[in-house]
């Protein structure tokens, strides 16, 4: 079985969850999807990838965390023994507790085992059982990596504090299953009307039953960022799946996405992506052509 089946795989619309490994070449150029990946860096002593603009110099047993709709690339580096795992968006945002992680750790892009040695060790472990069940002939492999999948989340969550001083483990856990499901109910209104008259923080947190301070505290802590931020977040995750439609132009792409004006959508854009609009869309149209091709 050849399970070096890497970004040629019809993922969207198969399943939850892929592996794959084995692949001799050690570059693969820029480029995004709408599903996630998680890899393990593999041997030697050159191990360089790029996410968004920033490169990473990493060693053997480092994670690369790849979240949907990133700009990322192999610049030179093991992909033979190095594992890649990905992830579907839609899986991710299926529950609360997925969408949240996914949200506080948008920025982290490494996990080093020489700074945190703990943490890539527990991940490791889980990673080599999901090596395991996914290339074996288990009829329920896919159920089985998901829950490992979650299991890799969760560990990660639980070292939450080695990432973001600021936020307490006592803080994290002092909110009542009311409280986080009026924060559910907001993020889910949001992400489904985007372009509804007002979303202004103000009033998500007359929404959600609190005052305006408070809504601001959870909020940051619940999903890592504030407000604002999180909202373009969410706005450039809905432009991003529009922009594959390439009937569609750039100005209905930022309307359906929230955003008021053009000149606000390509600063936004540009800012998080490194690049225009249009220039992502045909990147994402190049290896579209490319895929069929193979």
């Amino acid at each position: 079985m050849d399970f070096s089946r890497y970004e040629i795989y019809d993922f969207d619309n198969i399943s939850a969850f892929n592996m794959s490994t084995g692949y001799k070449e050690r570059s693969y150029k820029m480029h995004w999807h709408s599903y996630g990946e998680i890899m393990l860096v593999g041997p030697g002593d050159t191990n360089i990838y790029q996410i968004n603009q920033t490169r990473y110099e990493l060693a053997e047993g480092d994670f690369v965390l790849i979240w949907p709709m990133e700009m990322h690339a192999v610049i030179d580096a093991d992909r033979e023994k190095a594992l890649v795992i990905q992830f579907s968006n839609a899986f991710m945002n299926s529950l609360f507790d997925l969408r949240r992680i996914m949200h506080f750790y948008h920025n982290l892009h490494v996990l080093c085992i020489n700074s945190h040695k703990q943490l890539v060790n527990e991940l490791r472990v889980i990673a080599d059982k999901m090596k395991d069940i996914f290339f074996s002939d288990k009829i329920d492999r896919e159920l089985r990596c998901c829950m490992l999948l979650m299991e890799f989340m969760l560990t990660l969550d639980e070292h939450r504090n080695e990432f973001t001083e600021e936020i307490s483990a006592e803080e994290r856990t002092s909110y009542s299953d009311d409280i986080l499901k009026r924060m559910i109910m907001v993020t889910d209104y949001i992400k489904n009307n985007l372009t509804a008259d007002d979303l202004s923080q103000g009033a998500m947190a007359r929404m959600a039953g609190v005052s305006k301070d408070y809504f601001s505290r959870i909020f940051k802590n619940v999903t890592g960022m504030n407000y604002s931020k999180w909202l373009n977040t969410i706005r450039l995750e809905k432009a991003t799946s529009l922009l594959s439609q390439e009937k569609m132009t750039l100005t209905e792409v930022a309307m359906l996405s929230g955003f008021q004006s053009i000149p606000s959508f390509n600063r936004v854009f540009r800012e998080e992506k490194g690049m225009a609009p249009g220039e992502y869309r045909a990147l994402f149209s190049n290896d579209k052509i490319n895929r069929d091709k193979q």
